[in-house]
């Protein structure tokens, strides 16, 4: 992709893999669907209805640790919630397969970073537009009724669609720590958005994007995909691993296998939230009565024992 090289602040050795993106050759790079590659971006869908496209390198990554800067545009003439549906980043297993997650399959393995513009589930109390993060073993299902909570490891909310500048978002991976940055307000500054550690990913995957709409639309263009090698020390004990065989999972949340969603729209295991928190609350509550009523029977028959020695 052409764009500008915008200066940012980062550790390691820069690889750019955007080379050959919105050229007529693409060496790099293998796009599908409605995907439509310019001088200047490459439009994922344009802002017309039931629309779906990717994007994927053809050379899988063996970086133990990296970052990816993104450079990238949604915008349409859709107002307030009149529009949709997003893009999502991929480091996955399996490329260019179309699906129904953003124009990409479902039960993948690997990362997912959603930028999700529409809110389906309407009793939602989050601010859309927001970007979420996903890592999958294969075995979930990404919900779009519920955009995605039931999976989500963490999430915030981003204003990125029809700004009148460039926007940017950049994903870094180290040591079992992922991080989402966005740098939407025309500041040349990152802020943060998602911090997630206890992640395992492996090597050997594959970078990509992709776009999906339906019955609303937007234009989803990506203008420059960059990664970038961080330079980190690791033990004699991780180097020995074959890196190529993890299987992606987040520790905190054991592993995804363990995490079917619950009636509530989360993994279990996973954040305490709405009656989750009650329960705890009641249970701690009736834990001090029941040691209350136990401490004053015992307290009583103390009482009674020492009369009977005056």
């Amino acid at each position: 992709m052409c764009g500008r090289q915008v200066s940012r602040s980062r550790q390691g050795k820069g690889a750019t893999i955007d080379r050959g993106v919105g050229s007529s050759s693409m060496p790099l790079w293998d796009f599908q669907g409605s995907t439509m590659p310019t001088s200047q971006y490459v439009r994922l869908t344009p802002d017309e209805r039931s629309k779906e496209g990717s994007i994927w390198n053809h050379q899988p990554c063996f970086l133990k640790d990296w970052e990816m800067h993104v450079h990238f545009r949604v915008h349409g003439t859709g107002k307030k919630n009149l529009h949709g549906d997003g893009i999502a980043l991929w480091y996955t297993r399996d490329r260019l397969v179309p699906g129904p997650v953003f124009g990409s399959k479902d039960n993948f393995h690997g990362l997912a970073v959603f930028l999700d513009t529409y809110p389906n589930d309407e009793t939602t109390e989050r601010v859309f537009p927001y970007i979420s993060v996903m890592v999958n073993n294969g075995s979930l299902s990404y919900d779009h009724s519920k955009d995605g909570r039931g999976t989500e490891l963490a999430g915030c909310t981003a204003d990125f669609r029809n700004r009148g500048h460039d926007t940017f978002l950049a994903v870094r991976y180290s040591r079992g720590r992922l991080t989402v940055m966005t740098d939407l307000e025309d500041k040349n500054e990152w802020k943060n958005c998602i911090d997630v550690t206890g992640v395992r990913l492996p090597t050997g995957y594959y970078f990509g994007a992709s776009a999906g709409t339906g019955d609303l639309s937007d234009n989803h263009d990506l203008i420059s995909m960059k990664l970038f090698q961080l330079v980190v020390e690791h033990s004699p004990d991780e180097d020995s691993i074959d890196w190529t065989k993890i299987e992606p999972s987040v520790s905190f949340l054991k592993s995804p296998k363990d995490n079917v969603d619950d009636p509530t729209g989360n993994f279990r295991g996973g954040p305490l939230t709405g009656w989750r928190v009650f329960l705890l609350l009641l249970c701690a509550l009736l834990g001090i009565v029941v040691c209350a009523v136990v401490g004053a029977v015992v307290f009583q028959k103390r009482q009674e024992r020492n009369k009977r020695f005056y």
